[in-house]
């Protein structure tokens, strides 16, 4: 017998036994040792072998000129083995196909060799949108003009030409030079710090167009089919909010994705916008369930006016950040992905209402993952779906006409130009859905020249692919679907038996009867009525649903009769229109800590769907429990990130402050009454200690000082006065305000500490209030997890 005991906890001691006769004891002897110095010999072949890659990478750098940048391609070097940008059957299998003009390949493959520009977008419904646009332009960007790191002279950040409103913009820094140069130490430091707050997002150019194709109202309501990590689902929210006047826009956005640990980068991402208009749900996208609202007591069918469906795909137009995909691309990809993107194209069409707009993308420039989807999704709607023409839309942006002529290749070279052409062998890899429509006529009813590919050599962008359907009328194997587009027609619940689950072509009678379905929406009825009394919206049961990653709490909404609402609608003078009802928490049992809010609509969607659908979050923050409040007459007090919402209908313990009042509250810790001015001190003085609403008004007639109103959560103690604000907001408010925010950043971190050594329990007090949430610290995690922020993928 041998027992062995290997290296573990860092130890390296074998302890070995053997048992047995003279004979058998010396033969096992002979082959541990035999063992030994195998494993010996490998380790030392991988010692060796991680010697040779360090001596030729500290080779490489040498040949690379030091710092003078020459010889090393700026931005990619990193201590690993440097990535060949040449794929053979990349090359060969798109010249094939012509997708790029005539003479243009060369500044094709070279635009795709080269490392993709940094852009950036302003996040556009806030109202400090023009301050920081004024910020940027007038004081980061001009500093940045003749500057030179690393042998390479940096250009002044471009706006894209097609973005609306100068809100976009791009440059050539690196990421590696923007996260490393002391020389942009600064402008580094604004990106990150805006970007926390929500006020800045990084997003890739092309990114950003489906949202814009889109064209959102605040009273849309929207559905985001493949959603993570977020970033058009941030553009979205912003469209719903364009006019801040109204807390409470009609619309919503329902944000999916099927990855249950991405799901929480998505929430991260929503959540630095405060909008309560948002819900992340973990579904598979080809079937996600269908919804139901109430309307007056009547159980409708949820259709959505515009569905965004950014389909998962190869991402060869990726390439120039994702430089993985030089050698592991082949065609394979594509054939493997083609049918799920039809599911999940097909599911988005179902769940459309007529007159509503879904637009389909990729990061891809395979026909068969753009055309051949939309074809196929064009030819079975039966004229239930058109194209719409989008090319006036953007101006400014140049594209290409979708293709209406393809092959099929295989990974092995091997092309098809039709179906039939198709060995029996290879049709579980190859579908006839992947072949052009040969029928003229149909093909040119269809006008796939509508669809619009981006080429990376156009616009110093990466490749893409986009198409607008419009839906004129219901899916042919639905034809009971009523429209919901206008607000007076009826939608029978029959419509969510025929399009739940799989596609099957119904043909019936349209005024036929089904009995079926009327028992059914019975039975469905008298299981969520009680849910629905109480008020609570669980997870879906196990036996109904399998679930993947982390249980969620679920979300209980305040009854009429809760007594935990009226001391704070007495305390804050709230006003009668306040949606009481909308409130939520999540937790049945104990004290309830956090209060949220969600709009009205999106109330109604979690009170009708809790047994069909996994949410992950929604609403926002507006009010924390604070256990120094009871004495002063309520326990709760408000929540920066839901100030905005909530302004608008507290009638009490508002105090204008000026400009300088307003520098002292985010500079200083908790500074004392006497630092303030008479007029705020005067105000202050009669008011009752707790939780206050601290607000600035700009002065027109002083068009130098800051021109966009503030709102700050505060507290009022005895003898101070202090601003509850997290820390990267406190710097966007300073930057707004002129001050030099990178020193001031400085002293605030020496304040701290110095404060830290004699104040531990008012240190420890600030960070039980400003705690967060269990999933946002999860996805604060996960996003360290996977690098800086500006390492987000789009």
């Amino acid at each position: 017998m041998v027992s062995w005991q290997g290296p573990r906890a860092g130890h390296c001691i074998c302890h070995v036994t053997i048992s047995g006769d003279g004979c058998g004891k010396i033969a096992l002897w002979r082959a541990v040792a035999a063992g030994f110095v195998r494993r010996a010999g490998a380790m030392g072949r991988r010692q060796r072998n991680r010697q040779r890659q360090q001596q030729q990478q500290q080779q490489r750098r040498e040949r690379g000129g030091g710092g003078d940048g020459q010889g090393r391609e700026q931005g990619w070097e990193g201590g690993y083995p440097e990535i060949v940008k040449e794929n053979a059957l990349f090359e060969r299998y798109y010249r094939e196909l012509r997708i790029v003009p005539e003479g243009e390949w060369e500044p094709f493959m070279a635009a795709l060799r080269e490392p993709l520009p940094a852009t950036l977008r302003i996040t556009g419904y806030k109202s400090h949108a023009k301050e920081i646009l004024h910020c940027l332009k007038n004081k980061y960007f001009k500093e940045l003009q003749d500057l030179v790191v690393d042998g390479q002279k940096i250009e002044v950040p471009q706006t894209l030409k097609w973005y609306p409103e100068e809100l976009a913009w791009h440059t050539n820094l690196s990421r590696k030079i923007l996260r490393k140069s002391p020389q942009l130490e600064k402008f580094h430091q604004f990106l990150v710090s805006e970007t926390e707050c929500g006020n800045i997002s990084r997003q890739e150019a092309v990114s950003m167009i489906p949202p814009l194709l889109l064209n959102v109202n605040p009273h849309h309501k929207i559905l985001d089919m493949c959603a993570a990590p977020g970033s058009k689902t941030a553009q979205l929210i912003e469209m719903l909010h364009a006019d801040m006047n109204v807390p409470f826009p009609e619309g919503f956005v329902i944000a999916n994705d099927v990855d249950n640990k991405r799901c929480y980068l998505l929430v991260h991402q929503a959540k630095r916008l405060n909008s309560p208009c948002i819900m992340v749900v973990n579904h598979d996208a080809s079937s996600i369930p269908t919804l139901q609202i109430d309307n007056n007591g009547r159980k409708e069918v949820l259709f959505y006016d515009r569905i965004l469906c950014d389909v998962p795909c190869s991402g060869d137009g990726t390439m120039r950040k994702n430089i993985d995909v030089w050698k592991k691309w082949t065609t394979q990809n594509s054939l493997q992905l083609h049918g799920l993107q039809l599911r999940i194209a097909t599911r988005g069409v179902e769940q459309l209402a007529e007159g509503g707009r879904m637009v389909y993308s990729t990061c891809s420039l395979n026909p068969v993952e753009n055309e051949a989807v939309i074809a196929s999704l064009l030819e079975k709607s039966e004229g239930a779906l058109e194209l719409a023409d989008v090319s006036s839309e953007l101006p400014g942006l140049k594209w290409m006409p979708g293709i209406t002529q393809w092959k099929v290749m295989l990974k092995d070279g091997q092309w098809f130009e039709a179906w039939k052409d198709v060995p029996s062998n290879r049709q579980t890899q190859i579908r006839p859905t992947m072949f052009p429509i040969k029928d003229e006529e149909k093909l040119k009813v269809m006008n796939l020249e509508r669809c619009i590919r981006i080429l990376p050599h156009h616009q110093n962008t990466g490749g893409f692919f986009v198409a607008v359907l419009i839906k004129k009328s219901p899916m042919p194997w639905n034809k009971r679907q009523s429209k919901l587009s206008q607000r007076t027609g009826e939608i029978s619940v029959s419509a969510a038996a025929a399009e739940d689950g799989s596609v099957e072509i119904i043909k019936e009678p349209p005024d036929a009867e089904d009995e079926d379905t009327k028992e059914t929406q019975h039975l469905l009825n008298a299981e969520s009525e009680q849910s629905k009394k109480d008020g609570v919206c669980g997870p879906p049961p196990c036996k109904k649903m399998k679930l993947f990653g982390f249980k969620e709490d679920p979300f209980v909404f305040l009854s009429e009769d809760d007594p935990l609402f009226p001391p704070i609608e007495k305390f804050y003078a709230l006003d009668p229109s306040f949606p009481k009802m909308n409130l939520l928490t999540r937790t049945q049992e104990g004290k309830k800590r956090q209060l949220y809010m969600v709009s009205k609509e999106l109330r109604n969607v979690l009170l009708n769907n809790s047994e069909r659908m996994k949410v992950i979050n929604t609403g926002i923050k507006v009010w924390s429990r604070n256990s120094d409040g009871e004495q002063f007459g309520c326990a709760f007090r408000l929540a920066q990130e839901g100030i905005y919402t909530l302004y608008p209908f507290i009638n009490a313990r508002i105090i204008n402050v000026c400009i300088e009042d307003v520098k002292v509250l985010l500079t200083q810790e908790n500074p004392f009454l006497s630092k303030f001015s008479s007029e705020t001190h005067k105000r202050v003085k009669d008011l009752a200690m707790g939780s206050i609403v601290l607000k600035y008004e700009p002065d027109p007639s002083k068009p130098d000082t800051l021109q966009c109103p503030i709102v700050l959560c505060g507290w009022h103690g005895k003898t101070s006065l202090r601003a509850f604000v997290p820390k990267n907001e406190r710097l966007h408010y300073l930057r707004m305000m002129g001050v030099e925010v990178f020193k001031a950043k400085r002293k605030e971190e020496n304040f701290e500490s110095k404060t830290e050594e004699g104040d531990q329990d008012s240190t420890k007090h600030m960070e039980e209030e400003m705690d967060m949430e269990h999933n946002e610290l999860a996805a604060k995690m996960e996003e360290k997890e996977r690098g800086v922020w500006w390492h987000l993928k789009d």
